[in-house]
């Protein structure tokens, strides 16, 4: 599920702020990068299942491995996990809307204090 017009979609960052600030926020990039593109991934576990929101992001300038990045971020998403075959966003899923609404209070947050220092 596309989560479309929350603003995030229309912000560039810092990678290292952003890794800060989405480390508050419980989503995480660990090892999800390459040189050109990050993702962060918050697990939410309820009694339907396994869920990720992510907010991914691309470097429009500069190299991610080098710590030395501005991302463009992108429309967050939301999933639920199969094991062992991996995320289903698609149209044919249900997302509960105790979660779905979790999720927006979640972004809006995130894009309030991104807007703090985004470029």
């Amino acid at each position: 599920m596309k989560f479309e017009n929350t603003g995030i979609e229309n912000l560039k960052a810092d990678l290292n702020r952003l890794d800060e600030l989405m480390l508050d926020y419980g989503l995480v990039r660990e090892g999800q990068w390459d040189y050109e593109r990050v993702t962060y991934d918050k697990k939410l576990v309820i009694k339907e299942g396994t869920y990720y929101l992510r907010v991914q992001g691309y470097a429009h300038e500069g190299d991610v491995g080098a710590h030395k990045a501005i991302i463009q971020l992108m429309t967050p998403l939301l999933g639920k996990h199969y094991y062992p075959h991996g995320m289903e966003y698609g149209e044919g899923e249900h997302f509960p809307k105790s979660l779905v609404n979790q999720c927006e209070k979640l972004l809006k947050e995130v894009k309030a204090e991104i807007e703090k220092f985004a470029i």
